[in-house]
């Protein structure tokens, strides 16, 4: 991945053939906005924009073509974070800029996605379908609950924050390979919000769970930051302890699989942001 940094980095045109090779790829734009974001953290916003500029017409195309509106939501989110962290090189803020970008991606879709939101309702129904009659061949009748336009597009801007934070994350670390060897550790595992900040996102992921299942899933984009700040803490304390990266695959591996993990994680950073545990 370091070679494939090294090689956009050597100019316009290298930046552009890999950003828009990727752009018009659904397995691939992750990588196309993953460039976008180094390019526009090492050369500026206006050398980002260009780039964006040609980046949409193959992810506009998949739109037109398709309705599938991922690619492109995924490399404007990232671009937005990228200016945000250029800008104030503050990867905290960068990160928390995600949530705007989930919810304006969630209503987006919402507003003008009516026929892709039926098209994905309507395989979640056909894949619960087939679930409950394999749950059910032991003589229990086991219905499934089918989500709905608004859980899906929850979902979506959910996933749109998660996607665009990774890609800025992987941006950031092209760049300190390059250019700052260990800088990107050292400033991810510093990445801590104040108790403000983490009383507001807490406080928003609960009125959105509490305003019912369908809303359950856009109270997913206010965690996002605080999940970031828990994995930085968890780095932290790895690197405090001397522990090595076997410590780390197998946090990850167990966040993964076990869910109370993921709310332990979150809570850790609430915690965090009130007590400071890296002091």
């Amino acid at each position: 991945m370091k070679a494939l940094a090294s090689f956009v980095m050597r100019g316009r045109f290298q930046a552009l053939m890999v950003t828009v090779a990727g752009a018009g790829s659904l397995l691939f734009c992750w990588i196309s906005a993953a460039v976008l974001a180094l390019v526009t953290l090492r050369k500026g916003v206006g050398q980002g924009a260009w780039l964006l500029a040609w980046a949409v017409l193959p992810a506009g195309a998949l739109l037109y073509a398709y309705g599938d509106s991922g690619p492109l939501t995924l490399l404007l989110g990232t671009t937005v974070l990228a200016v945000v962290l250029r800008q104030s090189v503050n990867l905290p803020l960068a990160v928390l800029a995600c949530v705007p970008v989930g919810v304006v991606t969630g209503l987006g879709i919402a507003a003008f996605g009516g026929e892709y939101l039926d098209q994905i309702v309507a395989v979640f129904g056909e894949f619960l379908a087939t679930m409950e009659q394999q749950l059910s061949q032991g003589g229990t009748q086991v219905v499934l609950a089918r989500p709905d336009a608004r859980q899906v597009a929850g979902m979506l801007g959910a996933g749109t924050a998660v996607s665009s934070v990774l890609c800025l994350l992987l941006a950031r670390y092209w760049q300190a390979a390059l250019y700052n060897p260990g800088g990107f550790g050292q400033e991810f595992r510093a990445l801590y919000y104040p108790p403000m900040i983490t009383a507001g996102l807490a406080l928003g992921a609960i009125a959105l769970a509490g305003m019912g299942p369908q809303y359950r899933t856009w109270a997913m984009i206010c965690v996002v930051p605080l999940a970031l700040a828990g994995f930085a803490l968890v780095h932290a304390r790895v690197k405090w302890r001397g522990q090595g990266t076997g410590w780390l695959i197998g946090f990850y591996v167990a966040w993964l699989l076990f869910d109370p993990v993921k709310l332990v994680l979150v809570f850790a950073a609430v915690a965090d942001s009130w007590f400071n545990f890296r002091q």
